[in-house]
């Protein structure tokens, strides 16, 4: 799953409340700032956890920052050991 979210996304501790919600889910991927002011998280699991967690991150807060979001969804490349923020 990819998701880019634009809004009030850079700069108030957007990245680091993904990651923290990442942890209660078994998934793996990244987050991590655009230059163009989004935000762009690539996360991979299966279906149904990627989802619970897509709703969460919304859930935690950060629902009121974010004025779109685009999805998209591709097979998963399992190229990630875990989760993280990439700078």
């Amino acid at each position: 799953m990819e998701i880019l979210y634009s809004g009030q996304v850079q700069g108030v501790g957007f990245r680091y409340t993904v990651k923290s919600v990442a942890a209660g889910y078994e998934i793996t991927g990244s987050v991590r700032n655009l230059s163009d002011g989004r935000v762009e998280l690539i996360a991979e699991g299966a279906r149904r956890e990627l989802e619970a967690f897509r709703a969460a991150i919304c859930d935690a807060g950060l629902k009121s920052l974010i004025r779109d979001e685009m999805v998209a969804w591709s097979a998963a490349e399992n190229a990630f050991k875990g989760f993280e923020i990439v700078r």
